[in-house]
């Protein structure tokens, strides 16, 4: 039997992405989603929600615009994979183990922080393999408003 190793997550980013460039200049974002767990309290039947949190790292171009149009706050959909890594620690004091998410697609998820016209819950994804975007993605595409039947092209 084949082995799996799939990821699917929606959550919150915790924080600005943080992108970086590697010696051969591919460029490497990481970013951290929370996930809450919905869960009922058993001595009081109060539902709770406990977020769980997860280092998630994009490369190329897709890397590039998490960069430019994701912020703290924003809700992402992650589809990606498992991998698991051993260090030293920076101190001294012995090995550590971590698991991050190597996603391979990212979807921007709601509208843009500050973008106008209301909201329309549209998304932006994207794709590993996605080429160099262009100079400013329309705001229909990125979340920042529906798009109004005049603008179609038929």
């Amino acid at each position: 039997m084949a082995n799996i190793n799939r990821v699917i997550l929606v959550g919150n980013l915790t924080r600005d992405p943080e992108l970086r460039a590697t010696g051969s200049g591919l460029a490497v974002c990481t970013i951290r989603i929370a996930v809450n767990n919905r869960r009922k309290k058993g001595d009081t039947g109060e539902w709770v929600e406990e977020p769980n949190y997860f280092n998630v790292t994009t490369f190329g171009a897709q890397a590039e615009n998490i960069s430019r149009y994701l912020a703290k706050g924003r809700q992402v959909a992650v589809d990606g994979r498992l991998s698991w890594s051993e260090y030293e620690a920076k101190d001294g004091s012995g090995k550590r183990e971590r698991v991050e998410v190597i996603a391979d697609t990212v979807q921007f998820i709601g509208p843009r922080e500050g973008g106008g016209n209301g909201g329309g819950g549209g998304e932006y994804s994207a794709p590993a393999s996605t080429p160099e975007p262009a100079a400013d993605i329309p705001d229909a595409w990125a979340g920042g408003g529906a798009t109004q039947d005049d603008d179609i092209p038929f």
